[in-house]
């Protein structure tokens, strides 16, 4: 007894000592009346994080089956630290249970078309900051309405994206292709092998895509051969926003052959130029790329590109990441290792008079000295690499010794 009295009192104090707690949630549930489906209609919404303090209108990602797939929607927007990667958006999960979805999805489309069209889109526009950038996220059964929402002679979405299933036959392409669209729509498609209950939909559906070829439909097709059919959708959202969204984050390359591969400074601009009038951004090219490709050609120890892109983004240089000792040396030292003596000395003495960092001073007078030195003006380097000396003492610096035999050497 006296062992149960025990326990039972250590419970009810950790229980007691735990600290304070708040319910975390990711959306609110909304339950809309229908007189389309003669029913009541449970969504999910989730907002942006800055849509408090905004007054900006958000693009709204519809996902069919919010039962399942409305957590990864609002994971992609917090994971990838939006609006950098993507733009911040409404997400919108609507509930559908079976064997009603498979229904509503295909033998009842239209009435649930009407649905989103009538009821759901003006409770959003009614109740929310909604933009008219519109796409929809279908699995499954999903995927065969997705696309018949995309194709539809009143048109409600600018992009679909669907996985493990899918379906276009010539009437719907005859109704799209009517259509007279001031933008082209997109479409995203995926599957994988191992989906043995819906491949061969998506197989026939990209194979009559590629026949017809809409001119007003941008479409990619992607398998992913590791997944299953109750995992793919997952990887299908995110490659499918990225595939809508493709030109909305900066460029980045691999290489410098990437970079002249894909049409050098000219497609650049073009890229930017593009982007700022479909995002509403400036035209030029921001500093994230330009950063990028200065770094790149570092990296690559490509100084022909280094000094390109050096002139080229010579702004750049003068943004707060520039704006230290670290990268004034750097950039210095790339300099003096291709023999580019007089942006080298530039470099150094901007750091060491702009940016006296006690940890870095002496490395950057041992180079300036080296600079000069290399330069044929003996003076300057002895002065320098002297003065590289004393900080290499007052700091302890390990290569202490190396700067003193250079020195030495200097006076021989």
């Amino acid at each position: 007894m006296k062992a149960i009295l025990f326990v039972a009192v250590l419970v009810s104090t950790l229980r007691t000592s735990l600290p304070a707690q708040t319910n975390f949630t990711i959306g609110t549930t909304y339950t809309i009346p229908s007189e389309v489906l003669e029913q009541e209609r449970q969504v999910h919404i989730y907002l942006p994080a800055s849509y408090s303090t905004s007054q900006q209108n958000y693009p709204v990602l519809y996902i069919l089956d919010g039962q399942w797939h409305f957590t990864n929607g609002v994971a992609i927007q917090q994971a990838l630290r939006v609006p950098d990667r993507l733009p911040e958006m409404i997400v919108i999960g609507i509930q559908n249970a079976n064997p009603l979805r498979r229904t509503l999805f295909w033998e009842k489309r239209e009435k649930f078309h009407r649905f989103l069209e009538a009821e759901l889109n003006p409770f959003l526009e009614k109740n929310f900051r909604v933009s008219g950038d519109r796409i929809i996220f279908g699995w499954e059964a999903g995927a065969y309405f997705a696309c018949y929402a995309l194709l539809h002679e009143k048109q409600l979405f600018n992009a679909a994206i669907v996985t493990n299933g899918g379906y276009a036959d010539r009437e719907m392409l005859d109704t799209f292709e009517a259509l007279s669209l001031h933008h082209p729509k997109h479409l995203f498609v995926a599957n994988s092998i191992k989906d043995i209950y819906s491949i061969q939909d998506t197989e026939d559906l990209t194979q009559t895509l590629t026949d017809r070829s809409p001119k007003q439909l941008r479409w990619h097709y992607q398998t992913f051969n590791d997944e299953i059919h109750e995992s793919l959708p997952y990887l299908a959202l995110y490659h499918g926003l990225n595939f809508y969204y493709h030109n909305y984050n900066s460029l980045v390359f691999s290489s410098i052959e990437a970079y002249e591969e894909s049409g050098g400074m000219d497609s650049l601009k073009r890229y930017f130029e593009e982007r700022g009038k479909r995002y509403e951004f400036s035209p030029e090219i921001d500093n994230s790329t330009k950063n990028s490709l200065i770094w790149l050609a570092w990296k690559r120890d490509n100084f022909e590109s280094f000094s390109y892109f050096m002139s080229e983004f010579a702004d750049v240089l003068g943004t707060p990441r520039y704006a230290s000792a670290y990268w004034q040396n750097r950039l210095a030292q790339f300099y003096l290792k291709h023999g580019d003596l007089e942006h080298a000395i530039q470099y150094f003495e901007q750091g060491i008079s702009k940016y006296p960092d006690p940890q870095r001073l002496a490395t950057m007078h041992a180079g300036l000295g080296m600079a000069y030195q290399a330069k044929g003006d003996a003076v300057q380097a002895r002065l320098h690499l002297q003065r590289a000396v004393k900080w290499a003492e007052e700091q302890s610096d390990s290569d202490l010794a190396k700067y003193q035999e250079q020195l030495s050497l200097l006076k021989e």
